[in-house]
């Protein structure tokens, strides 16, 4: 189970606060939001613009608050668990990265994370982009990091599934009101799983592994883990790959790829 920016508490969203309190409450990681500053710095907000300052890409990270973390920071604090990095780069944003400078960025910085120990790094990490052109940069590296492309509510998921077969995907990520048992089961014959987003109701949460995802993307923590604890869930194995890099993808043991549920 993942918190969406950190899920809902007393804190904003995309911050190491947020991050802290979503592993404290029991989320097996988190999902966080990364974009680039003026000076080159990756790092999280969800939003192209930073209200009352401007757009994000106009502006340096010595500028930005206290309160938004580089994607170096928030890895590192969430060392042993799960979280998946999407890269915010629609055409419609200002400062659209079209040469997808970024997604070799994070890349980088999760070469060098790995080098730091297991102690300090996400146990599994997943790139995550609504943009196929990300994914499919993102491939071309062949880094090894598992990818997961997400799908906008109005779009086809099963035609976003060919896409994210077609680009070695790990997973496929669609709006929970997306997500069907054919779609799970189609996708699985694939290899791939299914990551259900964002997931805030206690009964929609039921319908989702009923469904057979792979993952919950959820602001409610708690209420999310209660459903899943109630059927039997015990959280997503924490162990990182023998060659020290993230473990498979959001994914749960027995699947095609033999990766780990969250």
């Amino acid at each position: 189970m993942l918190a969406h920016r950190g899920g809902r508490g007393p804190w904003r969203e995309n911050t190491i606060e947020a991050f802290k309190g979503a592993l404290a409450q029991g989320a097996d990681g988190v999902e966080l939001d990364v974009r680039r500053s003026a000076d080159g710095s990756l790092v999280l907000h969800h939003d192209a613009v930073v209200p009352g300052l401007g757009p994000l890409h106009e502006l340096r990270n010595d500028d930005l608050p206290a309160w938004i973390p580089t994607l170096e920071q928030a890895l590192s604090a969430c060392a042993g668990a799960m979280v998946n990095v999407e890269v915010k780069n629609s055409p419609l944003d200002p400062g659209h990265d079209p040469d997808e400078t970024v997604a070799g960025e994070v890349l980088e910085i999760i070469a060098a994370g790995r080098e730091r120990g297991p102690e300090a790094f996400p146990s599994t990490l997943q790139i995550s982009s609504f943009s196929p052109a990300t994914i499919s940069a993102l491939a071309s590296a062949r880094s090894g990091v598992p990818l997961g492309l997400l799908v906008a509510p109005a779009l086809s998921s099963h035609d976003a599934l060919v896409g994210a077969t077609r680009l070695g995907c790990s997973t496929l990520n669609v709006f929970h009101s997306q997500v069907t048992a054919d779609l799970v089961a189609t996708a699985r014959d694939q290899g791939i799983g299914v990551v259900a987003w964002t997931v805030n109701e206690r009964a929609q949460v039921a319908s989702m592994l009923e469904a057979g995802v792979e993952a919950v993307i959820s602001d409610d923590v708690p209420g999310a883990l209660e459903v899943m604890r109630a059927a039997g869930y015990k959280g997503a194995p924490k162990t990182p790959a023998p060659d020290g890099g993230p473990e498979g993808g959001l994914v749960r043991d027995g699947s095609p790829r033999g990766q780990s549920m969250a």
